[in-house]
């Protein structure tokens, strides 16, 4: 009976041993999975409803550079020319927080509208995207 118990005693510690590596090892990954720049956003789209056509809407996209190393954006591009962004052109700090600004104008749409807009930077994901949905009805008078 005293072998059994000591036994079971044995294979309680060496489980508890591979739980707490695996753990050490799930926190590390986790850590080296934060290495480098990486963008933040509160919200990637933003949706307006029914607006008119003709109608400017915009919106600011706040975000925070939660990693490690400064976050440089090197391009913000959007898929069409109603659609318009501004964003900072200075290096964000690991910490700090910025905004991109987009603006659409629906004059000569009509319908389901998804404006995209792809951000290209050194983050650990180097292209995030941001959208502006409306559904643009006829201008009415």
């Amino acid at each position: 009976m005293k072998k059994l118990i000591l036994l079971a005693v044995v294979a309680l510690v060496a489980f508890a041993s591979q739980v707490r590596a695996q753990e050490t090892s799930v926190k590390s990954e986790v850590k080296e999975a934060v290495k480098g720049p990486v963008i933040t956003f509160v919200e990637t789209e933003k949706d307006f409803g029914e607006i008119s056509q003709g109608t400017k809407v915009e919106h600011t996209f706040k975000f925070t550079n939660t990693g490690t190393e400064v976050l440089k954006i090197s391009n913000v591009a959007a898929t069409c020319g109603c659609t318009v962004p501004s964003w900072p052109k200075e290096p964000i700090a690991p910490g700090k927080t910025g905004e991109i600004k987009v603006s659409f104008n629906s004059t000569g749409k009509m319908g389901k509208q998804r404006s995209v807009v792809r951000i290209y930077s050194n983050a650990s994901e180097p292209i995030e995207k941001v959208a502006l949905i409306s559904n643009v009805t006829k201008e009415t008078r």
